[in-house]
């Protein structure tokens, strides 16, 4: 088939890889999302995909908003089979839905019907799956509710971040995308509609969602640390900054701290929480570079009385 990639962040880039790698299909051009600026200098930084496509010699169309009509005029033109999606970042018109004859197959990082949205990786996460996974869907106008053409299992670690699993899902994704591509083509693989039970939502991940709150669980303290890790980043704060928690780990032995009271070790630094401590392993202080907890915590020379939190 003659596809049309669209993508931007550096978690699309294996998909990409993938279908490029195949030889069975033709990747004729790239969409992606316009240049951004990056950097302390801010200056304009084409996305991980546009990179990777321009390496490979394959057109790049940056539109502002996927309903421009150059873009669209453009898109006709090529005339593509079918339009793989891995993390583009816009919504896509009904003008740009109804080009392919094979329509936009989304790659999306969970196991649908579970977890539509924005940020499933890091929502399974905080919610303490124990597996997880990605699905190949046909795009319709909802929100990724279209029929389900294939799913690939994950499990998830105890110790994984949002950034440790989506990396692993990334690349199973890519197979299965590619794999999703070929049965479309050869006529073997049928969309089947998700079924109407267990739905869950999976909105971007706000700044407050990643304030931890010390009075609830250390197994709660634990999956909001991972699951905001890298970003938006997990926080607390203290001496009325924002410290960011980069790793914590659950002590289930410590049970004699208040909710935010730090016990401070020579090299340890245990928090309580609402049922029993987290010890922390690294932070980042604000304007400082990450640290270990323990290091942060002889620097800054913390009193019996102070908190976590406020």
């Amino acid at each position: 088939m003659k596809l049309v990639f669209a993508g931007t962040p550096e978690v699309a880039v294996p998909a990409l890889d993938a279908l490029i790698a195949s030889g069975r299909h033709e990747v004729a051009a790239v969409v992606t999302r316009p240049d951004a600026p990056a950097g302390r200098g801010r200056r304009l930084v084409a996305s991980p995909v546009a990179e990777r496509a321009e390496e490979a010699g394959i057109e790049v169309l940056k539109p502002l908003k996927p309903r421009d009509p150059e873009f669209l005029e453009r898109l006709a033109e090529i005339g593509p089979d079918c339009c793989p999606v891995v993390a583009y970042g816009a919504l896509l018109p009904r003008a740009a839905l109804g080009v392919p004859a094979q329509g936009w197959v989304n790659l999306h990082f969970s196991l649908l019907p579970a977890w539509r949205g924005a940020a499933p990786v890091q929502h399974s996460i905080m919610a303490g799956d124990e597996i997880t996974g990605a699905s190949t869907f046909l795009i319709e106008e909802g929100l990724d509710s279209g029929p389900v053409y294939g799913t690939v299992t994950e499990a998830i670690r105890a110790t994984d971040t949002s950034g440790d699993l989506l990396t692993r899902l990334a690349f199973a994704g890519a197979g299965l995308l590619a794999a999703t591509m070929d049965g479309i083509e050869d006529g073997t693989l049928k969309a089947v509609p998700q079924p109407a039970e267990g739905i869950t939502l999976a909105p971007k991940i706000t700044v407050e969602d990643a304030h931890v709150d010390w009075a609830t669980p250390a197994l709660r303290v634990d999956r909001v640390v991972r699951g905001c890790t890298p970003a938006p980043g997990a926080w607390t704060t203290f001496r009325g900054e924002r410290l960011k928690l980069i790793q914590v780990t659950p002590v289930p032995e410590r049970t004699d701290l208040a909710p935010g009271r730090m016990a401070i070790g020579k090299n340890s630094v245990h928090v309580g929480t609402g049922s029993y401590a987290v010890e922390l392993l690294w932070v980042q202080a604000q304007g400082k570079k990450p640290m270990r907890a323990a290091d942060w915590a002889r620097g800054v020379r913390i009193a019996e009385s102070e908190t976590l939190g406020g």
